[in-house]
C-alpha cells in the first residue's frame, strides 16, 4: 500500500462508483480526502462517515461541475478547506450517453463535453495555484477512447480528448514537478454501466476481455491510488489501460 498520510486529495463524482473507491482507496493510504459530488449528498456523506469510521479524514464539497462556473466554485471550496496545498486531484466526475450519430442532439453532445472535458480542464487550471512539486493529478478516460464500443461517439470524444489532455498537462507541468496521467477502464460494474448487470450484458464484456470477470470498482481504485503516490513518481503523460485486457 502506497503511502499518503498528511497528503490532501480531491476525488470528483466521489459519491459512487469509480469515484467512491477512488476516495476511499486514497483515505485508506492515508490522504485527507475531499469527496465531490453534484446531486448525490446522501451517498457523498455516507463515503465520508466510512472513511472517518476507519480513522480517515474527509468532507463533503458539492458543485455542478456541467455549469461553467462549476469548476471555479469548487475550487475555492476546496481552497478554503485545505489552504495552499492540494497534493492529489482526481478528476473523475463524467456522464456517458448512448446515441447514434443520427440521434445525438446538440445538448447532450455540450453536456458531454462541459462536464467531461470542461470542467476537469478548468479544475486543473483553478487549483493549480496550490499544487507543488510532487502534486499528482489524473484524470479519467476510457476503453472506448481507442476502440468502437456501441453507440458511444460523443462520448468516446470526450476521452480521446482526455488523452490529449494527458500529453499536453504533463508536459506543461512538468517543469513544476506535478505529474499527470490517465486511467482508462473498460466496462465496470458502476451506475453508469448499468448493462454489464444483465446476463446479455456480461456475456458482451467479458466477450472482448482476455480475463473472465466484470471490473469492480475497486479494480480501478487501487490503480488511481497508486498512481497518485510516490510509487509512480516517474510516471507522467501516460494514460494507463486497466480494463482487464479488453479489445487486445
Amino acid at each position: 500500500m502506497s503511502n499518503l498520510t498528511g497528503k490532501t486529495a480531491l476525488v470528483t463524482g466521489a459519491s459512487r462508483g469509480i469515484g467512491r473507491a477512488s476516495a476511499l482507496a486514497l483515505a485508506k493510504a492515508g490522504a485527507q480526502v475531499l469527496v465531490h459530488y453534484s446531486s448525490g449528498a446522501t451517498e457523498a456523506q455516507a463515503v465520508v462517515a466510512q472513511i472517518r469510521a476507519e480513522g480517515g479524514r474527509a468532507e463533503a464539497v458539492s458543485a455542478d461541475l456541467s455549469k461553467a462556473d462549476g469548476p471555479h466554485a469548487l475550487a475555492k471550496r476546496v481552497i478554503d478547506i485545505v489552504g495552499a496545498r492540494l497534493d492529489i486531484l482526481v478528476a473523475n466526475a463524467g456522464v456517458a450517453s448512448a446515441a447514434s450519430i443520427e440521434d445525438t442532439t446538440v445538448e447532450d453532445f455540450d453536456r458531454l463535453f462541459a462536464v467531461n472535458v470542461r470542467a476537469p480542464f478548468f479544475l486543473v487550471q483553478q487549483l493549480l495555484p496550490v499544487m507543488r512539486e510532487g502534486s499528482s493529478i489524473v484524470l479519467l478516460s476510457s476503453l472506448a477512447a481507442r476502440s468502437a464500443v456501441g453507440n458511444l461517439a460523443a462520448y468516446a470524444s470526450t476521452k480521446g480528448a482526455i488523452d490529449t489532455l494527458v500529453t499536453h498537462f504533463a508536459a506543461a507541468l512538468g517543469g513544476r514537478g506535478i505529474r499527470v496521467n490517465a486511467v482508462a477502464p473498460g466496462v465496470v460494474d458502476t451506475d453508469m454501466s448499468s448493462f454489464a448487470r444483465t446476463d446479455a450484458g456480461r456475456e458482451m464484456t467479458l466477450s472482448m476481455q482476455a480475463l473472465q470477470r466484470v471490473a469492480q470498482p475497486d479494480d480501478i481504485g487501487g490503480t488511481i491510488a497508486f498512481l497518485a503516490s510516490d510509487a509512480a513518481r516517474w510516471i507522467t503523460g501516460d494514460t494507463l489501460r486497466v480494463d482487464g485486457g479488453s479489445k487486445l
